[in-house]
């Protein structure tokens, strides 16, 4: 494994349309510190998880206290499927970016092969004056070609409208399974490309695991630091802004240290819905000023 680090993209390398290039300028330069990072709050667990990730903070099950938290954090945007962004965001609309989730599942059918079914449209988030759309590809999955088919119709309509397409890259499915993990560095290393290869604008990842290798290719054996990994991960990309997630509640300088890891790497910044809002708000505001001083450190 070698030291890939890259420089984080300039917009203007990123061969935007005026339409999304004016919105990501807006969400990266309008909204959270306004230097060209980005923290961005996701709130779809309530369809992925089921209620079951409220429970730590039965308060976040409600999208208005979710809402009230993005915009008193400064995030640079909330990402909502369509049933909360309708009922919801109007509150706050124009106060914090929405990124529309365009597609999700639960979690209650078999994971050994998934697929996350569309359930809102690039003019749906128009419609609801979003700066961006979400779509969650599984890399690796069975049933990869009708996603690849539909990811390919919602980049047509995001390109149409000048939304920019955020991709959840997710290698998923008993293939990922036994080839190293869907954190394992050899997957998100694959997920960060496919999602490049197949044209989003920003691509949103976990933090890759260099220790899990166990049915990974050969080239993913070799021994490797985090910070390599994550270097390797957003060079990856190919001028694809990169998004690392938190995933679960974990502890607080353990998750501030990975975000440090991929700023280094020259990532867009990070992407943290359970690290933040599985605590009381105050608690939650106070992490979220930590995020942001070490976003403060790595301008563009």
């Amino acid at each position: 494994m070698t030291d890939t680090a890259v420089r984080r993209p300039e917009l203007a390398e990123l061969g935007l349309s005026t339409g999304k290039k004016a919105r990501l300028h807006r969400i990266l330069y309008r909204h959270g510190l306004g230097n060209g990072t980005a923290m961005f709050l996701p709130y779809d667990q309530g369809l992925e998880h089921g209620p079951r990730d409220f429970f730590a903070n039965p308060a976040a099950g409600s999208p208005r206290y979710i809402l009230k938290l993005a915009v008193e954090g400064r995030f640079n945007g909330i990402a909502i499927q369509i049933g909360l962004a309708e009922k919801f965001y109007w509150d706050y609309a124009g106060e914090v970016p929405l990124v529309l989730k365009l597609n999700g599942r639960t979690e209650i059918p078999p994971a050994d092969q998934p697929r996350s079914p569309l359930n809102a449209t690039v003019e749906d988030a128009v419609r609801l004056g979003a700066d961006a759309v979400g779509y969650t590809l599984y890399v690796g999955s069975a049933q990869q070609e009708q996603d690849f088919e539909t990811l390919c119709q919602v980049r047509r309509d995001a390109h149409r409208f000048g939304l920019p397409l955020i991709v959840w890259s997710y290698p998923r499915g008993s293939a990922v399974d036994a080839k190293g993990g869907k954190d394992s560095f050899y997957m998100v290393d694959y997920a960060a490309r496919t999602a490049a290869e197949l044209g989003a604008d920003v691509v949103k990842v976990n933090f890759p695991n260099p220790g899990a290798k166990q049915g990974a290719r050969k080239e993913y054996q070799a021994d490797g630091t985090e910070q390599e990994a994550v270097n390797a991960v957003v060079a990856s990309a190919a001028r694809t802004p990169v998004l690392l997630s938190g995933g679960e509640r974990a502890g607080d300088d353990a998750i501030l240290e990975k975000a440090r890891m991929s700023l280094e790497a020259g990532a867009l910044g990070c992407i943290f819905g359970r690290n933040v809002w599985q605590r009381e708000y105050q608690e939650s505001l106070r992490f979220v000023e930590r995020l942001r001083d070490l976003l403060a450190k790595y301008p563009s």
